[in-house]
């Protein structure tokens, strides 16, 4: 055994942003101004004539879809075919949400809570989906009250998975002001956006702050375990007997649901520390 650890070093990451607001703040204006954007349009709205100039502008395309199981198929697609889009956007993702939370409750009922359940196991998957994806991220969320003490309004918070403000890097409250449109600046791990700061809603001022590089670079797509090393794996693991919370353990830490959708690189380097266990015992190959 040996100590792992390194010195951390920044690196470029892709944007990963989520917004929210009410109706008709500007969300959906400012995600299709981002770089060649792959839209995912779950209300319909993308046909008006001022998103249909702003969407050819940027050399964008959509899909207009609330079938929460045919996002996750668009994701693995992005994530592992060769494309030109550089920044996906799903607008909005509450109506997919609480769509998902219909369908689980009639399949696993409401009682303590257990449709959340069966909803957010779902949504784990297209989250861990997203955040491999080499592309910009860009979710929208409709906004509720967010209430306190004796049902006293505290302000606005997302209408959607709750745990969507602890996995990505930025937040932004959408608001309007008279006819200005403000973005809030509400969770952040971005120096460029410091908490509760505020900005002009649009991308000429978001790309002011953020690395133009990382924001246009072409995306690369993520090579997938062929079916012959996914079942030379699985035979290792057998062999060994290694234990389903270990194998769970490499799943979360690759972000991947299943073995088949483990990438090449993953399951190469997994295959190698299996076949290499019995010279670490002092056992014969």
């Amino acid at each position: 055994m040996a100590l792992e650890a390194m010195k951390p070093k920044v690196s470029k990451n892709r944007l990963k942003l989520f917004m929210y607001g009410n109706a008709k703040v500007g969300k959906t204006t400012l995600s299709i101004q981002f770089p060649k954007p792959y839209i995912i349009d779950t209300e319909g709205t993308t046909d008006k004539s001022k998103y249909v100039d702003l969407i050819n502008k940027s050399n964008g395309v959509v899909l207009i879809t609330q079938d929460f199981d045919k996002l996750v198929e668009q994701v693995k697609d992005l994530l592992t075919l060769k494309h030109d889009y550089k920044t996906l956007v799903i607008d909005s993702l509450t109506i997919l949400y609480n769509d998902l939370l219909d369908k689980s409750a009639i399949k696993v009922g409401t009682e303590f809570g257990r449709h959340y359940g069966e909803a957010n196991k779902k949504m784990k998957h297209l989250v861990n989906l997203l955040l491999r994806l080499d592309m910009n991220v860009i979710i929208t969320s409709h906004a509720k009250n967010e209430y306190g003490a004796n049902l006293s309004v505290l302000g606005s918070t997302f209408d959607c998975y709750k745990k969507l403000d602890y996995i990505f890097d930025l937040i932004l409250e959408v608001q309007k002001r008279g006819k200005d449109r403000v973005a809030l600046i509400k969770g952040t791990r971005l120096i460029e956006f410091p908490e509760d700061d505020a900005f002009p809603c649009n991308y000429e001022e978001f790309s002011k702050r953020y690395d133009k590089e990382s924001l246009e670079r072409n995306a690369i797509p993520e090579k997938l375990a062929s079916q012959d090393q996914v079942s030379h794996l699985k035979y290792l693991i057998d062999l060994y007997k290694e234990s389903e919370d270990t194998v769970q353990k490499w799943l979360d830490k690759a972000k991947a649901q299943s073995l088949n959708e483990l990438s090449e690189d993953v399951t190469l380097k997994l295959i190698t520390h299996m076949e290499n266990k019995p010279k670490q015992k002092g056992e014969a190959a």
